[in-house]
């Protein structure tokens, strides 16, 4: 999978965190990938029970063209709580949409298991 679509992975779990069951636990914040290759800043938008995500830095062996076009950009608006600490939500990059599932394991880890056509991938996050 290409960086870009990592990043849109990431995106995806920032932005589908809407913390509507789990008033302890919120994924607004600067979060991380577990491989360090980018960084999002996660706030409340819309109603304000949904999140968007900007993608805030890149690490230099990530910085493409096509990531670079991403950067300070708000990759999603908007994702739904589904369940206790688990949310579902699309990004939109590049003309794809991916969907997917994000899991806040505690107040600084979090998760996002998505698929795009037959290709799955789970990516892991760190709070920063």
């Amino acid at each position: 999978m290409t960086v870009a679509k990592t990043i849109a992975a990431a995106v995806l779990a920032l932005c589908a965190a809407a913390p509507a069951f789990a008033q302890d636990l919120t994924p607004v914040g600067t979060w991380q990938t577990t491989t360090g290759e980018s960084r999002y800043a996660v706030s409340y938008c819309g109603d304000g029970t949904a999140l968007c995500a900007k993608l805030t830095w890149l690490r230099k062996d990530a910085q493409s063209p096509e990531n670079l076009a991403l950067l300070n950009e708000y990759v999603v608006q908007g994702a739904r709580a589904t369940a206790e600490n688990k949310w579902r939500g699309t990004v939109k990059y590049d003309g794809h949409t991916v969907s997917g599932s994000v899991t806040l394991v505690d107040s600084d880890q979090m998760s996002l298991s998505g698929c795009q056509l037959i290709a799955c991938r789970k990516v892991d996050f760190v709070r920063i």
